[in-house]
């Protein structure tokens, strides 16, 4: 039979039961001595996320199909839910529903395989009611703060975006996962064994200095460009930061079939005006992107006006602006 008067133990539980793991284990033992119960479980049901059950104690619980209509608040037994007892023929329990205001739900059973439950248990159930929305409103938002954070770490690992901070002579001093990753898969560039930051391509190392040395030193404030490959497509952005520098570092390792289909599809593009209006976005002048692709300047015109005509492009960035933006930097 549950003590009325003494909820203390139980509202810490509830309001840490969030942060727990298993979440709410306190929660569920603390009922459990304060009820008698066999078992306790919380089944927690948050729409799009699925639902979740965590239990204390062996016993299973009702069906989930008799828990759907339960009234808010509402403590039932299974008399009034139309079932057998839970457990053995002398067993009982107990089960209420709560809701919090974006619509996650919960909902407490407990059960035991001999004896009765008392007054003065659903008593206990119905006054931590309140408390209980409280806290899965935090746990509500908890869920939708991780799952936003995985949702951009999601879009980042798409963009294959990372970010480096180097000191003067590009020694590594803390990167992202996704810069990690482009670097270990042929991006041109490489970490030394010493972990300095290094480009495959001399031409390229010596301007990576150069630029790093001059945005640390003070010569230059500004964010410097640098492209490290056009296949795979790599290229960083230096921002100055004090004694050190921010390398944002974004790649593109589809293959060009891929990346050609695509475009192709989202346009209505020819696959050789495909492979032109990609080359443009990279950033590619005509007769570049014409060398580029063994075409003549005049039939990379041609393509080029077929180009900007199906993409609704008055120029060169237009075309730019519309690959850079269309669903095809998340392919």
């Amino acid at each position: 039979m549950a003590i009325i008067e003494d909820d203390g133990d139980l509202l810490p539980a509830i309001y840490d039961g969030p942060f727990e793991t298993p979440m709410w284990q306190s929660l569920l033992e603390g009922l459990r001595r304060q009820t008698g119960a066999d078992s306790a479980s919380l089944t927690i049901d948050n729409g799009t996320a699925g639902t979740t059950r965590l239990q204390s104690g062996d016993q299973t619980g009702l069906p989930p199909a008799m828990l759907e209509h339960l009234r808010e608040e509402r403590v039932y037994s299974p008399e009034e839910l139309s079932l057998t007892p839970t457990g053995a023929p002398h067993g009982d329990a107990r089960v209420m529903r709560v809701t919090e205001a974006g619509g996650t739900v919960a909902i407490i059973e407990l059960t035991r395989s001999r004896g009765r439950f008392a007054a003065p248990d659903g008593a206990l159930l119905r006054r931590i009611a309140p408390h209980m929305r409280r806290s899965l409103r935090a746990y509500a938002e908890i869920e939708r703060q991780k799952a936003g954070s995985a949702m951009v770490a999601d879009v980042m690992a798409r963009l294959d975006f990372g970010w480096l901070k180097v000191d003067a002579r590009a020694t590594i001093i803390d990167s992202s996962t996704e810069a990690r990753r482009l670097l270990q898969h042929g991006a041109g560039l490489r970490i030394t064994s010493r972990g300095q930051l290094i480009a495959d391509d001399p031409a390229i190392g010596r301007r990576l200095s150069a630029v790093l040395r001059a945005a640390i030193q003070g010569r230059s404030d500004q964010p410097r460009a640098l492209n490290i490959s056009q296949e795979p497509w790599i290229d960083l952005l230096l921002m100055p930061a004090g004694n050190l520098a921010t390398i944002y570092i974004q790649g593109d390792r589809r293959s060009l079939a891929d990346r050609h289909e695509q475009l192709a599809e989202l346009f209505g593009l020819l696959p050789s005006e495909a492979r032109l209006a990609l080359a443009l976005s990279r950033g590619m002048t005509i007769a570049e992107a014409a060398e580029t692709l063994g075409l003549t300047i005049e039939t990379a015109r041609n393509y080029s006006k077929k180009i900007y005509a199906k993409m609704g492009a008055r120029g060169q960035s237009d075309v730019v602006r519309y690959i850079l933006t269309s669903v095809l930097a998340l392919a």
